[in-house]
């Protein structure tokens, strides 16, 4: 046989799986497109106080809070300096965010971030002091301290000028929070669990349903679009459950709708997008102005003045060659866009075609402008 044979053969096999592989290509993971009840992150906050800045902290009389918070960390270091009169600009009042990672252990380091609450220029070079770190509860989780980086350049001239790049009144500490206290979330001895979908659908609730119930006989439910509980069979723990079917694969499905933001000139349409029976036509108007001043100038003898006389021209430019555009019903996404290119709209114009469409009761699908 020759080597064509073979090529046209093998193109062949390679288009037939192609052809069985694409509906697989569109299953997501039911850990992809579910959260777990329970496994989030805590978010945590603090107030703490940045030294060791280069003359770009807070200036104390506008900065009380930075005052009160350097006096008393100073009182209890057995230094008192109530009485005197502090006039630095190496320190700055922040504030300490972090995340607290789920089923995080007593002892493990995390990322914090650190924000300026006073008038201060820059945090560059500054060393955060232990800082504690409060939940929502009011107790506290971790406690946090190092240098911050701030990723940033900022310099000043004495005539007033300055220079920025990025924003240095704010930065982080790499691992510098040390988590001092667990949530004490026990998922292993759960015996109902929920999973909460990140796009909440019926059709893709009750698939993730059934997709469990294939591999573990009546342990799934689902209860609404943003809902399904689970249940481990019998001898099995909650983790090893979800071990199993996290990996699980669900087509989701999702409504029909077009995401317009009008300030960035930006459209996305989901593939279930149809278009009832309409005509579409669209054009530019352009009116100009030109203003093209004259000077008038008097005879000779004539005691006249010298004058501007102003001159307007006014043209009128429509765009002509635009022909009426026609979809059948049921027109799907690609001959949307198909005729819409054909006409050569901007994306601009592009956002009042569909939203003409939608108040004309043609357009199959919700528009959500954001």
């Amino acid at each position: 046989m020759s080597r064509s044979f073979f090529a046209s053969v093998l193109g062949l096999a390679l288009a037939a799986v192609a052809l069985v592989a694409s509906p697989a290509d569109a299953k997501s993971r039911i850990k992809d497109i579910v959260a777990f009840e329970g496994v989030r992150d805590n978010q945590l906050v603090g107030y703490g106080i940045v030294v060791g800045l280069n003359g770009s902290g807070d200036s104390l009389r506008n900065a009380p809070m930075t005052k009160q918070s350097l006096e008393a960390m100073l009182e209890r270091q057995g230094v008192n300096v109530r009485d005197g009169n502090l006039n630095t600009k190496n320190t700055a009042a922040v504030m300490v965010t972090a995340n607290l990672p789920p089923f995080s252990a007593a002892g493990a380091r995390m990322d914090v971030t650190v924000s300026t609450l006073g008038d201060a220029k820059s945090l560059l070079g500054g060393t955060l002091l232990v800082t504690s770190l409060q939940g929502a509860d009011g107790q506290t989780y971790a406690v946090a301290q190092g240098s911050v980086q701030t990723g940033s350049v900022s310099a000043g001239g004495a005539s007033g000028s300055s220079v920025t790049k990025g924003v240095p009144t704010a930065g982080r500490i790499a691992a510098g929070g040390i988590i001092e206290k667990e949530t004490g979330f026990q998922m292993v001895n759960m015996d109902v669990l929920r999973m909460t979908l990140r796009n909440p659908d019926f059709t893709t609730s009750r698939r993730i349903a059934d997709a469990i119930n294939q591999r573990f006989a009546n342990c799934a439910q689902a209860q609404n679009p943003t809902i399904v509980a689970v249940r481990p069979p019998a001898g099995m723990d909650m983790i090893s459950f979800v071990t199993a079917i996290e990996n699980l694969e669900v087509e989701p499905d999702a409504p029909a709708k077009v995401i317009i933001d009008e300030v960035a000139g930006v459209i996305v349409m989901g593939d279930d997008v149809r278009i009832s029976q309409v005509a579409i036509a669209q054009g530019n108007l352009t009116i100009s102005v030109q203003e093209t001043p004259a000077v008038s100038q008097p005879a000779p003898f004539s005691q006249g003045r010298t004058a501007i006389v102003p001159q307007s021209t006014v043209s009128v430019d429509e765009e002509k060659g635009r022909k009426l555009l026609t979809l059948g019903g049921g027109a799907s996404l690609k001959s949307l866009v198909g005729g819409l290119n054909a006409l050569g709209v901007t994306p601009r114009d592009m956002i009042s075609i569909l939203q003409a469409i939608k108040a004309s009761g043609a357009l199959q699908a919700d528009i959500e402008v954001m």
